[in-house]
This record gives structure tokens, sequence and C-alpha cells, in this order.
């Protein structure tokens, strides 16, 4: 079974609905959900805020926060999964933003991923990622990451945790 099957299995077990805001993923978490039959029963949408006035438009980022640490930034994280969850009426919302090439961004380098959950009962967590390898490598981590972020949430038994990722052979822990 897929992460994203787990996640929608454990989703529709509770009644809970989920919302994605997605940065540098560019939609892949919301399509990877929807790639499992039956996803509309628990997942309600995504916003795709790529560019960052989006982020403080859209999902409701605090525009100073923005404006000083830029988009890459835990914080960040944090209020775009709650903003998404917010703006879409969910249980659980789930947000990534990152750099993944092929520049660094705001001061930060290529492979610098935030990742985070938010959920009802006030649940927030919020997990960097320290990635290597090409873009698509990063992007399709990235996705796979917040899906297991969720999934142990949600009691799902998935690692959540800091990882490096090496060009797609495998994760080391750092």
């Amino acid at each position: 079974m897929t992460v994203a099957a787990r996640v929608l299995r454990l989703l529709g077990e509770r009644g809970d609905t989920l919302a994605v805001a997605e940065s540098l993923t560019g939609g892949l978490v919301a399509a990877e959900l929807t790639s499992v039959p039956g996803a509309s029963r628990s997942f309600r949408g995504s916003v795709t805020a790529y560019a960052t006035p989006l982020k403080h438009e859209v999902l409701g980022v605090d525009g100073a926060l923005l404006a000083e640490r830029g988009a890459v930034d835990p914080e960040v994280a944090r209020q775009m999964a709650t903003g998404v969850r917010r703006a879409l009426d969910t249980d659980w919302g789930i947000s990534t933003t990152g750099v993944a090439g092929p520049e660094p961004q705001d001061g930060q380098p290529v492979g610098t991923v935030w990742i985070a959950v938010a959920g009802p009962s006030g649940v927030e967590k919020v997990t960097a990622l320290r990635l290597n390898g090409e873009r698509a490598d990063i992007r399709r981590e990235s996705v796979r990451r917040v899906l297991e972020l969720l999934a142990g949430e949600l009691g799902g038994n998935a690692r959540a945790q800091d990882t490096e990722h090496n060009g797609g052979k495998g994760c080391l822990q750092p």
C-alpha cells in the first residue's frame, strides 16, 4: 500500500478530511493523493501557492514573516498548513515549502525543505528535510515525507524525522 493510500485509509477510518498547501512540490502531493481510487471521500482539495505573495494572499501567511525570512522557513510551513486547513474547512492541513533547485532561494541552499501538518485539537508539527539529488528527486521525496508525517500523526506508524536523501539512492540519517 502506498503512503497516499495509507493516509486516505486512516483519514477515512476517522471520518476526517484533508487539504494540501504546496509550494516546491507544485501540486505533486495532490496528484499523489488523487491517484488513489476513492480519494474524494477524504481529500477536499489543494492550493499551489508557488509564488510567495500567494502564501500571504490565499493562505494567510504573515506578510511580515515572508518579508523578513522568505518562504523557506518553518513558521511559513506551519502557517501554510493551518491556512489551507482553514481556507478549505478541513480537519487536517499539510504543507510543503523549500528549495528544489537548481539555485538557492531566500539564502537557503538547494534541498532545504520544510513540511508541516496541522490538525484538530491543536495538532501542529513542522519537520525539516535536508535533501540531496536532482530537482525531481527533491520534489518526489518531499511528497513522500509530508504524507509520512501526516500518517504518523494519524497513527499510521510512519517515520517522520529529519532525513538526508542521497540522489534517489536511499535515505540516510544525518
